[in-house]
């Protein structure tokens, strides 16, 4: 099989020829159908999460097709189709899984990351951690959801019952999240790169109330800001467009560093929290909820071996939405 790998030492990825794996007990082998490019590979590549194990195929939006089935398997059948997220085990028995906090095992692995992913024609996933997808959704359509809307989702969640929310970094997690928003009668307002008109436009098509840089200030106090962008700059300024007793969520992976801000912006019970990863929960119940809303993810599809250029375009904020890898 044909894969996307990245090596160590490396900050581009190669394509290889790779044996099919094999499943091994309570895995699926999986004929990949689509997987989307997320900013944690874009992460991953320029070395910024440590935990990665080297070499690695990376992609954690992967929807595929069960084509083999591991010992112990129950859940699903050859055949059926699923979607394999960032969350790719855990230990099962530490305090935060019997808490069913999963995404805070100190031993969880990580699709694309600590274990192969999907910017390959094939792969293994433990069938535990993989999900059934809405048919509404084509291949895709539904690859954005496993990332971009279930990390938007659990940070929309931490943001508690904010009427006014502000979205800082209007990418391919925020147009998913400002889709469901809008449907539950949430008031959006997106903040984008400075100067960047299109995803301003692009934000205010999806039903964002007003949409501006980041460098300007919100025409409302906000009841609760998002930030999906990595740049630690951007919770003092979230934090000033905050009303007291508002929350600012950081959403991301990685961020750069917080500059010092002065203590009257987090006074006023005001308070800042991060979300970390996924638990197996949230994606059964965001897919309950992708069922039921007709989100629209705005994707662009490239071949395989067009990883390296997807995860320029990334860097560059050079897109609306998302980009999908098409293995076939």
């Amino acid at each position: 099989m044909r894969a996307m790998r990245l090596a160590a030492g490396k900050r581009q990825l190669e394509l290889v020829d790779l044996p099919v794996p094999e499943p091994g007990p309570g895995q699926v082998l999986l004929h990949v159908r689509a997987c989307g490019v997320c900013r944690t590979d874009l992460h991953l590549v320029d070395g910024e999460l440590p935990v990665a194990r080297l070499p690695v195929t990376p992609g954690h939006e992967v929807v595929a097709e069960i084509v083999a089935l591991g010992a112990e398997v129950r859940r699903f059948a050859r055949g059926d189709r699923v979607g394999v997220p960032w969350l790719a085990g855990s230990c099962g028995r530490c305090f935060y899984c019997a808490r069913g906090q999963e995404n805070l095992c100190e031993f969880a692995q990580f699709t694309g990351c600590t274990v192969d992913g999907g910017y390959a024609q094939y792969m293994v996933a433990d069938a535990a951690c993989c999900l059934a997808l809405p048919e509404r959704y084509a291949d895709a359509q539904a690859a954005p959801l496993l990332c971009a809307g279930l990390i938007g989702y659990r940070a929309y969640r931490a943001a508690g019952d904010a009427q006014r929310l502000g979205l800082y970094g209007f990418g391919a997690a925020a147009h998913l999240l400002a889709q469901l928003a809008r449907a539950e009668d949430r008031r959006i307002f997106a903040l984008t790169r400075p100067g960047d008109l299109a995803a301003q436009v692009f934000a205010r098509q999806l039903g964002a109330e007003w949409a501006g840089g980041s460098d300007e200030r919100p025409p409302v106090e906000l009841d609760a800001a998002i930030i999906f962008a990595p740049v630690g700059a951007l919770i003092p300024a979230a934090l000033a467009a905050t009303r007291r007793g508002g929350r600012v969520v950081c959403a991301g992976i990685h961020m750069s560093d917080i500059p010092a801000f002065p203590y009257r912006l987090l006074w006023g019970e005001r308070s800042i929290c991060s979300v970390a990863n996924l638990t197996r929960a949230d994606g059964e119940e965001y897919m309950r909820l992708a069922e039921r809303i007709d989100l629209h993810p705005e994707v662009q599809i490239l071949p395989l071996e067009s990883a390296n250029d997807a995860l320029n375009r990334l860097r560059r904020g050079d897109l609306a939405g998302a980009l999908v890898l098409r293995p076939d």
